[in-house]
């Protein structure tokens, strides 16, 4: 995916509380759903990756997405002086403030978004609708475990990090990244190694890394009373399923959904990733008739602009393609959707309830 074909997306940047540079996007139409910050992203590669690029397409495809690059990592300030989880929840809460989402919103933690997510619904009920969980935990590697093999492999992959981040040979970061997608192609952990030098220095990385360590949300989990999907890959070696049933078990009413992958960040080529996106749009009630789900996000995008009464030349001025694209683009469309005509394709789209 180059830049010419790359989801449309909107960068904007706020001070946090400390006077740390955050870098938040948007990109999508639709009911507002707010992501908080999890390891190794960036806003602007993100959305070119074989790694993240299908999270960005179906979640703009249904929802106005929301998005940031923690402190010290992506496009946000690397020079930070405080990494520690006490600011996970300040800088989630400025990127609410600057975004403006229309509330109640849904919340999206990934990882050890998790926790934060889970302190910002319990802190604020009133404004998230619904609370999405993948892969996340509520108590880390250094409240489960002080002493033991656990912990001193921990330490071990700290001082690899600490040591390895940086060097042109990615054998060293290969140890790290490999147990994030076991089950992903060359091109794809070559990307992620890749991404680790472009996201964080090694320092960050590793701070980064302790203060994840540190993560205890258990007291709080009895107190959220926001509907909660908790998704979790059966086999992730980085957070094994047994935490994410702990999420389930403690937090009140939760649905929890057991995805059949090895992989702590899914692949869009998998099994479990179709599984996730339904369950996803089941939870938040976001209704997609018969062929939406296939659309690309280029395609979603075209037909919200075709709802809205736009031609094939404005569509092609408004998202920088030639004429020819765009009716490429409205013919996959026709095809998927089953119809003929605009005036049909735009019926359909109404009658689904379609957000591009």
């Amino acid at each position: 995916m180059d830049a010419a074909t790359a989801l449309p997306q909107t960068i904007r940047f706020l001070r946090a509380s400390d006077g740390v540079q955050l870098a938040w996007a948007e990109a999508g139409r639709g009911p507002p759903l707010v992501k908080a910050a999890n390891w190794l992203t960036h806003l602007e590669y993100d959305r070119e990756s074989p790694v993240w690029r299908h999270w960005l397409q179906f979640f703009a495809q249904h929802f106005r997405y929301v998005r940031f690059d923690e402190r010290g990592c992506g496009m946000s300030d690397w020079t930070v002086g405080d990494l520690s989880e006490a600011r996970w929840v300040e800088d989630l809460s400025a990127v609410v403030e600057a975004a403006r989402p229309s509330a109640p919103f849904a919340l999206l933690g990934i990882s050890q978004g998790a926790a934060t997510v889970v302190r910002y619904a319990v802190a604020h009920p009133e404004r998230v609708s619904h609370l999405i969980l993948y892969g996340g935990y509520a108590v880390g590697w250094a409240r489960r475990r002080p002493e033991g093999p656990g912990m001193r492999q921990f330490h071990a992959m700290l001082e690899l990090l600490r040591y390895g981040w940086g060097r042109d040979n990615p054998s060293f970061r290969q140890v790290f990244t490999s147990r994030f997608m076991p089950g992903a192609s060359r091109e794809q952990l070559d990307w992620f190694n890749a991404l680790c030098r472009k996201t964080a220095t090694a320092e960050n990385a590793v701070q980064l890394l302790e203060a994840r360590s540190s993560v205890d949300v258990k007291a709080l989990l009895p107190r959220v009373r926001t509907p909660t999907l908790v998704l979790h890959a059966r086999d992730d070696e980085v957070i094994p399923l047994r935490y994410g049933r702990a999420l389930a078990a403690e937090i009140p009413g939760a649905q929890f959904v057991e995805l059949d992958s090895p992989n702590h960040v899914l692949l869009g080529h998998e099994p479990a990733w179709e599984r996730f996106k339904q369950e996803v749009l089941r939870f938040t009630g976001v209704q997609v008739g018969p062929g939406f789900a296939q659309l690309s996000a280029r395609e979603g995008e075209i037909l919200g602009l075709l709802c809205e009464g736009w031609s094939n030349a404005q569509i092609a001025g408004r998202l920088f393609l030639s004429e020819k694209t765009v009716r490429n683009h409205v013919t996959h469309v026709f095809d998927k959707l089953g119809v003929h005509t605009r005036a049909q394709a735009i019926v359909r789209a109404h009658e689904s309830g379609f957000h591009a």
